[in-house]
């Protein structure tokens, strides 16, 4: 039976139910300053209206330097009951300090690093050096990142030690496309390392709402997340409903996964903000269901994340 490696140990795919495919629990990158969200009790609070908004599971794509805080996470995955995900990885390089030892590890460490999260235990420091401190709870994706329309040397090198943990324990990669862009780079380069784009997640690609776009890296077999849901400072979420349809009608819906991707603590109602993490499940869902039907979003809640997130059984 396939399976998930969840905070709190595997999990049957088929038992994750409705899954919110793209999450920040905890986050602090000097990409948003003074905007980080560490608090255990507000997580909960907020993961507890998650859960309220009908979702079960959470894929909380925050890699490696950037808050993770294993022990807290199944601390509120037991507190709310909802499933959650967690990743392992390097961002893009605008998340990483020129000091900071991502940048100049070695091609081994890189690769161990990921290796150690995904099979022991995700570290309790985040890696924050000198000694490494395994927690019992393992990362169940890889998450890597891209910058803006191009794919930078300290990238590559993060995309190449992603590959290759990717190949030896058979879970699926995130990448962040910054506005949507460089996604068919980002498949080339991980197809290059050994990882077919059947295995990736592409996110923010409704930050570029193109859907021939969108349909080329579909054909290529890749999964996109949409998941700037509620955050109007983007577009509409008539748009997002919009490009659904549209993979609907195209017959790839079994393609699409649904996230907010919340990453300010200004945009998270623990904080006193909005639109909350469960605006997915609370405004969302209610109007995908009213314009395609409840066979719809089963497929982009259930269907899709459960078949990306499952582990394949044998080496890439």
């Amino acid at each position: 039976m396939p399976v998930v490696e969840t905070v709190l140990g595997p999990v049957a795919a088929a038992e994750l139910g409705e899954v919110d495919a793209h999450e920040h629990v905890f986050l602090r990158t000097p990409v948003n300053p003074g905007d980080e969200f560490l608090d255990t009790d507000k997580a909960a609070a907020e993961l507890l209206r998650v859960a309220a908004s009908g979702m079960r599971t959470v894929v909380d794509l925050t890699p490696v330097g950037l808050g993770r805080r294993p022990i807290q996470l199944a601390e509120v995955s037991r507190a709310s009951a909802l499933h959650i995900v967690a990743a392992t990885g390097y961002h893009r390089s605008a998340h990483y300090p020129a000091a900071h030892w991502a940048r100049h590890a070695d091609d081994a460490t890189l690769l161990d690093v990921l290796l150690d999260d995904l099979r022991v235990g995700m570290d309790s420091h985040d890696w924050d050096f000198p000694r490494p401190d395994p927690s019992p709870h393992k990362a169940g994706i890889i998450k890597l990142g891209a910058s803006y329309h191009r794919i930078d040397p300290h990238e590559e090198r993060w995309f190449a030690a992603g590959a290759a943990a990717a190949r030896q324990t058979g879970v699926a990669v995130a990448v962040h496309t910054e506005v949507g862009t460089a996604a068919h780079a980002a498949l080339d380069l991980l197809d290059k390392h050994g990882v077919p784009p059947g295995r990736v997640l592409l996110a923010h690609t409704d930050r570029n709402p193109d859907p021939e776009l969108h349909l080329d890296l579909i054909a290529r077999g890749a999964h996109l997340v949409y998941d700037t849901i509620g955050r109007i400072k983007y577009r509409p979420d008539s748009v997002v409903l919009d490009l659904i349809e549209r993979m609907a009608e195209a017959g790839e819906l079994g393609h699409v996964c649904l996230g907010t991707d919340v990453g300010r603590r200004s945009s998270l109602s623990a904080y006193s903000g909005g639109p909350g993490m469960d605006v997915l499940g609370r405004d969302f869902v209610p109007r995908l269901r009213r314009r395609l039907g409840a066979a719809a979003v089963d497929t982009v809640l259930r269907d899709a994340p459960q078949a990306l997130l499952a582990k394949r059984t044998s080496a890439l």
